[in-house]
């Protein structure tokens, strides 16, 4: 068999924070190292700061500007500036440039198409000036843009650092190693690699099961809840299937392997997520989109002004180049590289704050349309653990206490997790003597004299004992698990336990129903547990029993209607669901694999979280446009005004007063920034 190895999805897909395509430079032990990426916007940052001091104060412009003149003249000078200038344009302005070439090959132009073509028109134009040609010099126009642009990237990542590891998380569920079982019936273990269909493989309690198969030796009780959602452990006996990367409970077993390689079920999740990822990476953030829309602006704009200049009048092809750099220098605002950094930086800190993670700023811009979230039922909107919901008296001798005394007392000898949950319920218990298990069906034992047993409903069939209970078949009904309590042969109590529902849920769910938002769950657990849930917290719908697979399916299915479609979810069979999905939100507690999924994290694991997301992703996105709106408003008088169209009245915009105006914007947006609330 195949193993699946890190190697073989350390190259895929695009970086959730900068958008790269993720290449071997960029990873170290199957991560995206973006903290050498933060240093290294950093580096370039400071030494582009600390040469755009001499390029502002040999700038003739920028002389003439504070009332220097020519004072500071010199021979050589312009040379100076060329040589300093050249260096902050190849430097400082490589992200920048790499950014340019990801986007053209996508076919997506973004902000660093606009930037790119702002710092090249300023640089090509500025050199020729220096070396003959007459006009303008934009150096320090180039110098300050790239300074400004370097920070605002900067800010924008270390707000929201974080890598995409699902596809690794995922593979490292599975063991290294398995027991195979040799023709002489010993066992060697030996790499998954060498494992093939048929093989025979030894799983021991507690032992996480490494392969798809099925069991023809043994019985034990398995625990899928993270791959499928089922919420109580699964017995299985001789002829039941097993999966790889669930974990093994107290019995031990003998699996031939069925399936390797892509026809694996982790397998088949990797791809799904993979998949979704890829899908989803070609999704712009607002920034992005505004800046598409000024790119457009900057080249026509720039093109237009240029034909108009040399073939509509007598002032010669220097003239009219220098209007059309100088529309499109101006086109690329400054305010531009703050306007949404700002921003981010603010709401990454009020998040953070308030139990949450942000991890794809795209992803978490939609949330504002969000009208459909999707919730997991296991760890979600309960807390993933059994614990008792009812206890039935059926004799007048015993109460509901003592029923459950005596269950809680034989079951705190059992390792078992449905025994955990009638313990944790307890307050007190009695001692045991004898105890003893019964695989598969119950616990025995001797409690002041008495033999007491705790079985299944199954179990209770074989000893042909029977009972009427309306209670307990209406408990049943809700797919709650029932155990049964008998002392000296007779029935004297039963114990209904499920998934504990999360005190937050019912809570949650109002709040985002009176936002009108469709409240849906999706769960692998059956449908009576499904149904129970839905009704307790007030669900507007939930499918039941789907697999992984499904689960991604669904989703589409809900945004093929027009849907925003948000996920919530913790386990490995969410992690399909929460990559396809439009916000993939993961539950903190949850998986690693579900996290590395998710958008945004729910550090406090509380629904009651997911309002706030919306809430805060509405304010964000609203104080993102009023940034961008303040920081390009001067466009809409600069630009006309830089390409010549009052000429006739004796007013054309010098470089040095779009300085003026640019300042200005900057300042505006960068105090709006920080007045970012969260909207009621």
């Amino acid at each position: 068999m195949k193993h699946i190895s890190h190697e073989e999805h350390k190259d895929k897909g695009k970086c959730i924070v900068c958008g790269d395509e993720l290449s071997k430079e960029h990873r170290m032990e199957g991560q995206h190292v973006h903290s050498g990426m933060l240093n290294d916007l950093k580096r370039r940052f400071i030494v582009s700061v600390i040469l755009t001091i001499p390029i502002l104060i040999l700038s003739p412009t920028v002389q003439e500007l504070v009332g220097l003149g020519e004072s500071i003249r010199f021979p050589g000078d312009l040379y100076i500036l060329f040589i300093l200038s050249t260096i902050v344009y190849f430097y400082g302005g490589y992200p920048f440039f790499k950014g340019f070439y990801n986007q053209i090959k996508s076919r997506v132009p973004g902000m660093d198409t606009l930037i790119s073509v702002a710092i090249t028109s300023a640089y090509l134009y500025s050199s020729a000036v220096v070396f003959g040609l007459m006009g303008e010099i934009f150096f320090w126009e180039l110098a300050t843009l790239i300074d400004i642009m370097l920070i605002g990237h900067w800010l924008e990542m270390r707000s929201v650092m974080g890598a995409s590891k699902a596809l690794e998380e995922l593979v490292k569920l599975m063991p290294s190693s398995a027991h195979k079982i040799m023709p002489d019936g010993s066992t060697m273990d030996v790499p998954l690699d060498e494992l093939s269909v048929g093989n025979h493989v030894l799983i021991k309690p507690g032992e996480k099961v490494p392969v798809d198969g099925e069991i023809i030796k043994g019985s034990t009780s398995i625990d899928e809840s993270m791959l499928t959602g089922e919420s109580q452990p699964v017995f299985k006996d001789v002829d039941a299937e097993v999966i790889g990367g669930s974990i093994n409970g107290d019995g031990s077993i003998t699996v031939e392997i069925k399936k390797t390689g892509k026809d694996s079920f982790l397998s088949q999740v990797i791809s799904l997520v993979e998949e979704a990822q890829e899908s989803k990476s070609r999704t712009q953030n607002l920034a992005d989109r505004f800046a598409t829309g000024l790119t457009v602006v900057a080249l026509a704009g720039g093109f237009l002004t240029f034909i108009v200049w040399l073939f509509f009048t007598t002032f010669g092809s220097e003239f009219a180049l220098e209007r059309a750099v100088t529309v499109m220098v101006i086109a690329c605002p400054h305010a531009l590289g703050l306007a949404v950094p700002l921003v981010v930086a603010v709401s990454t800190t009020l998040s953070a704050k308030n139990g949450l993670l942000i991890r794809n700023r795209a992803s978490f811009e939609r949330s504002r349309d969000i009208n459909a979230i999707i919730f997991d039922k296991t760890g979600t909107l309960t807390q993933g653990k059994f614990g008792v919901t009812d206890i039935v008296s059926l004799s007048k001798e015993y109460d509901e206490n003592e029923v459950l005394k005596y269950a809680a007392s034989l079951e705190s000898y059992s390792e078992h997790p449905i025994a955990k949950g009638v313990v944790s319920s307890a307050k007190e218990t009695f001692n045991v003597e004898d105890f003893k298990a019964i695989p598969g069906k119950g616990v025995q034992g001797k409690i002041e004299g008495k033999n007491v047993e705790v079985i299944s409903p199954g179990y209770l069939k074989e000893k042909n004992i029977s009972f009427s209970s309306e209670k307990v078949d209406e408990l049943s009904a809700q797919g709650k698990t029932i155990v049964f309590v008998i002392i000296e042969g007779e029935l004297k109590g039963a114990i209904a336990l499920a998934d504990i529902i999360r005190e937050e849920s019912r809570e949650a769910i109002k709040k985002l129903k009176d936002m009108n938002i469709q409240c849906i769950m999706i769960t692998g657990d059956r449908k009576e547990v499904a149904e129970w849930v839905a009704k307790e917290i007030g669900l507007d719908k939930y499918y039941a029993e789907v697999l992984p697979q499904e689960k991604a399916q669904k989703v589409k299915e809900i945004q093929s209607e027009g849907k925003i479609v948000a996920m919530i979810g913790d386990g490995i069979n969410d992690a399909p669901a929460l990559a396809q999905a439009d916000v993939g939100i993961a539950i903190g507690a949850g998986t690693d694999v579900a996290i590395e999924a998710g958008d945004v994290v729910l550090v406090r694991s509380n629904p009651l979280d997911a309002v706030y997301i919306v809430k805060l992703a509405k304010s964000t996105y609203r104080k993102m446009v009023q940034n961008l709106l303040w920081g390009t408003g001067y466009n809409v008088f600069a630009i006309p005004i830089a390409a010549g169209v009052l000429f006739a009245y004796g007013i054309l915009l010098t470089p040095a007063a779009g300085a003026v105006l640019m300042s200005a914007s900057t300042i505006i947006v960068a105090f709006n920034s920080r007045f970012l609330k969260i909207e009621k």
